[in-house]
């Protein structure tokens, strides 16, 4: 099961230790859902369209070396 994280801290936190992250936006809901897979778990978040780009650059700021994946 994966685990729902609330916080944008923690999030960034675990993105660091991640081997993939994905992005799956559904915008007639109007949020997105960020995934980072690490060995163990699968975490993800809920982000909100408007935050969703200011929200990828921190995630790739962070992570130089992982390609972020829509889709």
């Amino acid at each position: 099961m994966p685990i729902e994280l609330h916080n944008k801290e923690d999030f960034l936190k675990v993105v660091e230790r991640a081997l993939e992250i994905r992005v799956k936006a559904y915008e007639d809901k109007g949020f997105a859902k960020v995934k980072a897979r690490t060995r163990k778990y699968l975490y993800t978040i809920k982000v909100s369209i408007d935050e969703l780009d200011g929200f990828i650059n921190e995630i790739k700021s962070r992570t130089p070396g992982i390609e972020v994946i829509y889709f």
